[in-house]
């Protein structure tokens, strides 16, 4: 079993920055590669970033390439989300997940745990 933790969600203004971070904890001897999805009110939840137990592979959605940075401390079992140049269509609640292969994922049901999110509101 593994617990994430998501923490850094809050309100900011556009065009402003955040960095979500995401901690597991139990059993995560297990390499797995990990993701960010999101969802907004009244949307299906997305993929926003994902990277592979190595850190070597990410990938991102077209909608936040070059403003999303995805990264990850294995020491201490953390994946970030840096986020900048942020958009009030960035708001949504963001999740931390974890997938069972060390390879990256970027489909929601290849992702077996999952936090209990955290909200990031962006304003005008």
């Amino acid at each position: 079993q593994v617990q994430l933790m998501e923490s850094g969600g809050g309100l900011v203004q556009a065009g402003g920055s955040l960095r979500l971070s995401c901690a597991a904890s139990g059993r995560t001897d297990s390499a797995t590669a990990m993701g960010w999805f999101r969802q907004a009110p009244g949307k299906e939840r997305e993929f926003v970033a994902g990277i592979s137990e190595s850190g070597v592979s990410t990938a991102y959605a077209d909608s936040v390439k070059g403003r999303f940075t995805i990264s990850r401390d294995n020491a201490k079992n953390t994946v970030y989300l840096q986020m900048n140049s942020l958009k009030p269509e960035d708001t949504a609640v963001y999740y931390c997940a974890a997938a069972k292969t060390s390879l990256l994922v970027t489909y929601a049901n290849e992702y077996f745990y999952w936090g209990q999110g955290t909200q990031v509101t962006v304003s005008i």
